[in-house]
């Protein structure tokens, strides 16, 4: 069973991610693979130093992230050129990572921006961590240390609220306590285990 899960920045997804491969789930990372495929010596870094110059490079030769992800959140053309170069290597490190799965397995790719790319419905179910965004925020002031522009600039950039729900097959609202949020991601894993 291949599953979607997704959510926009400081939803909470990644703990959902962490609670399903706890059940079983062979969570597939759409954010580690994006730093996989940028690494030092990688063709995709080659790319993206090509494409928006070694200014972006640390000392040590690394994507510096904060410095790249503040040249294309706020500007679409830019982030659309990164995507353009990423995405593809990412989609194909997961056709890798998906192949080595058996038929019994249920497959979980975490995918921010699974809204975004319209792919929802090549999954059999899509799971979305919502959030409203002035929580979200406020999340992301406190936990992240972000300003309220860069945390606005983040929602902003990625699907609204409405689209993420409009392909979920699961809603998975994460406003409350831990135990609440392991206790709705256990009633999901059991359905999906079902089928």
């Amino acid at each position: 069973m291949r599953v979607g899960l997704t959510g926009g920045v400081a939803s909470g997804k990644s703990p959902v991610a962490a609670m399903l491969a706890d059940l079983g789930a062979i969570v597939i990372d759409a954010d580690a693979l994006a730093r996989e495929v940028v690494a030092r010596g990688t063709p995709g870094l080659e790319q993206v130093v090509a494409a928006f110059g070694p200014e972006l490079l640390t000392d040590d030769g690394d994507l510096d992230r904060p410095r790249m992800g503040a040249l294309v959140f706020g500007d679409e053309e830019k982030r659309t050129l990164l995507e353009s170069i990423v995405h593809p290597l990412v989609f194909e490190r997961y056709a890798e990572l998906e192949a080595s799965a058996t038929p019994e397995d249920v497959v979980v790719h975490d995918i921010p921006l699974l809204a975004e790319s319209g792919r929802a419905d090549g999954f059999d179910a899509v799971l979305v961590v919502d959030v409203p965004d002035e929580m979200r925020i406020d999340r992301m002031l406190r936990d992240r240390g972000w300003t309220r522009e860069d945390a606005e600039s983040r929602i902003a950039a990625q699907a609204t609220r409405e689209q993420r729900l409009a392909i979920a097959t699961h809603v998975i609202e994460n406003v409350s306590t831990i135990e609440e949020l392991r206790t709705r991601v256990g009633e999901i894993w059991a359905e999906l285990t079902a089928v």
